[in-house]
């Protein structure tokens, strides 16, 4: 089982460094591209704010979202805001969040989040965390995937090589970085085995669809096509 304690801990963490950061920024630069095609910083501030009243849905048993169309309306609807009005926002969800989190409950039981995926509530820190930390990098001002804590970097691969483990479009693919740890992905297309090795980085870069793999290294085939996220 997951140490949803620690994982809460470590969202914690990763949110106040967010924060700190964000504040750097202002309105007009709030509303610049972020690194995610088609959002707007405003957009990723917006979507973390309201993934953490998601989350707080998901621990009591309430549906993630009313909808898929009402989270996208809710994220245009917010994102053009001002920055304090974001980052206040964005501390409060939090904070809501955090506060679910340590009251008493079953972190065995099984909760549904979007489109049927079922988990253990005590992976749901260590998803929120992810939501954190990989959108902070999303923002683009000045934390990236080098910067990312080493314990979160190895456990979000092997979130995702489990994730696309057996996937239908995915040949047999090992991973591996350069300080020797090794997953094995995919296996449900035909071809491979492929082996992609590199820096952890550049490995959850790609895994993650933030990074295009050139940093990479290929043998037993060309470097496969994820699907998305």
């Amino acid at each position: 089982m997951m140490d949803h304690v620690r994982d809460l801990a470590s969202v914690r963490d990763a949110t106040e460094r967010l924060l700190r950061a964000a504040t750097e920024l202002d309105n007009a630069s709030v509303s610049e591209p972020s690194r995610l095609p088609g959002w707007s910083r405003g957009h990723v501030l917006a979507h973390l704010a309201r993934n953490a009243d998601a989350l707080v849905n998901v621990l009591d048993g309430r549906p993630m979202y009313v909808s898929g169309d009402a989270r996208d309306s809710d994220i245009e609807r917010d994102a053009p805001r001002p920055l304090a009005v974001q980052l206040a926002d964005l501390r409060e969800s939090s904070a809501r969040f955090q506060e679910t989190g340590a009251a008493p409950a079953d972190w065995s039981r099984t909760v549904e989040l979007r489109n049927g995926v079922t988990d253990t509530a005590s992976r749901v820190p260590f998803r929120r965390w992810v939501e954190v930390a990989l959108h902070h990098v999303d923002l683009g001002i000045g934390y990236d995937l080098e910067d990312l804590p080493t314990e979160f970097v190895t456990r979000e691969t092997h979130f995702l090589a489990e994730r696309f483990g057996g996937h239908e479009d995915v040949p047999s693919t090992g991973l591996a970085t350069d300080g020797g740890q090794v997953w094995t992905t995919g296996g449900g297309a035909v071809g491979g085995p492929v082996s992609v090795r590199g820096p952890a980085a550049d490995l959850l870069g790609w895994l993650s669809g933030r990074r295009d793999g050139s940093a990479l290294r290929v043998e037993g085939g060309t470097l496969p096509t994820l699907p998305s996220l």
